[in-house]
């Protein structure tokens, strides 16, 4: 009989070895105990190759009950009481987002925009892509998908060839940058089709995003290297209330990788002053304009960063040492608990008018140090903020992971 303290020890080894690469004969870890932070880690998808949505992109039904992902064959519904995997649309299609109000997952597939709701499975098409057209949102009560169209230099359909292959993403983005090419945004009515066209430019347009309450607003980018860009801009779908969202105060000074909060109030985003040296997670009040800058360490800089439902909490997936942060020990998916610090200023003095400082209390939850960030993790909050998706290869081939936000045992 094993005695108490071999259970003990082979828990621990089990606990330790079980994020390891596996071999051909031998199948992930399906559940384990970070050895180092002490938090449960659980694989949510069956299929070698599975993918969890970008930060942004909402990946929850409105009842909170399924978690939508990619994998080779498709797009499947995680349940996250039972943790059964359903394929819900076959074939290569891209995700654009799960409805606010309906159990509906938006995609594009073979150049027309579908919407399949996950219980029934009913399918829909709804429009055809434009020429030269990208669909990346869907708004808070689903009557209007919004995307960009990319003109040749001449301003006619369609957009850019691709950069040259030789070159690295840094290079590749730069290359794309400097085309400036014409480019506007769009709206397609999702019960008519009716396409409507407004704000053309010369920027690169990106990271399109409605605003999760406000079912006219509009966050994007102007997309580049983060250092050359006025980056983050908000507009109503009328093409009015044109925004820029964070005004530069330094040279070198970066922002970006923006998202909305849950109530549809603030635009966060991830600022460095400048870029590479100092790090903050800083937000936008869109009703009052109040800004609040909450600081974080080096090593806790992360590539996305996102708000839990209820804004009392902040998660990130770190970075590795090549990034931007030049992180020495980065490799982590953090949770972070923001404190503001106390304004003690005289009272003649306006606050309100002055930038909230705060910072990011940190918590490490997985160890990432054998995952290739040329995946980049993008974590999500579970709609019962008990559990933090991510996606990795840690394990080997790419698959979707939650950690529970409490350590395992308290």
């Amino acid at each position: 009989m094993m005695s108490l303290w071999s259970v003990g020890f082979v828990l621990v080894m089990w606990c330790g070895l079980s994020a390891r690469a596996y071999g051909a004969d031998q199948p992930p870890a399906t559940e384990w105990i970070d050895a180092d932070t002490g938090h449960r880690v659980i694989r949510l998808s069956s299929e070698p190759g599975s993918l969890s949505l970008y930060f942004h992109q909402n990946a929850y039904t409105p009842d909170g009950k399924k978690l939508i992902i990619t994998t080779p064959s498709g797009i499947a519904a995680v349940d996250l009481q039972t943790r059964a995997v359903e394929l819900i649309v076959e074939g290569k299609v891209r995700p654009i987002i799960v409805g606010y109000r309906t159990n509906t997952i938006y995609y594009t597939r073979e150049g027309a925009i579908f919407a399949t709701d996950v219980y029934t499975r009913a399918t829909r098409q709804i429009a055809k892509i434009p020429p030269g057209g990208s669909v990346s949102s869907v708004n808070a009560d689903e009557t209007l998908i919004a995307g960009t169209i990319t003109y040749g230099p001449d301003g006619s359909t369609p957009g850019p060839t691709s950069a040259p292959a030789n070159l690295s993403k840094a290079q590749r983005i730069d290359w794309r940058y400097n085309q400036h090419l014409p480019m506007e945004l769009f709206t397609i009515n999702t019960a008519t089709g009716e396409l409507k066209r407004f704000h053309r430019c010369n920027h690169w347009l990106n990271h399109v995003q409605f605003s999760p309450t406000d079912p006219d607003l509009l966050l994007f980018c102007h997309e580049g290297p983060w250092h050359k860009v006025d980056r983050t801009w908000t507009i109503r779908t009328d093409g009015t209330g044109l925004t820029m969202i964070h005004p530069r105060t330094m040279a070198m000074e970066i922002q970006g990788h923006e998202w909305f909060s849950a109530d549809g109030k603030t635009v966060w985003y991830d600022l460095q002053t400048p870029r590479g040296q100092v790090f903050w997670v800083a937000g936008y009040e869109l009703e009052t304009g109040r800004r609040t800058w909450y600081s974080l360490q080096r090593d806790e800089w992360s590539v996305h960063f996102v708000s839990s439902p209820d804004g009392r909490l902040f998660a990130g997936d770190g970075g590795s040492e090549g990034m931007v942060a030049r992180a020495s020990n980065g490799k982590w998916i953090y949770l972070f608990r923001p404190e503001l610090v106390e304004d003690r200023g005289p009272p003649d003095v306006d606050s309100a008018k002055l930038i909230r400082p705060g910072i990011l209390r940190s918590e490490r939850l997985v160890n990432m140090s054998r995952h290739d960030y040329a995946l980049e993790p993008n974590v999500t909050f579970t709609p019962d903020m008990k559990w933090i998706v991510f996606r990795s290869n840690m394990l080997g081939p790419s698959h979707v992971f939650a950690v529970e936000i409490a350590r395992a045992g308290s």
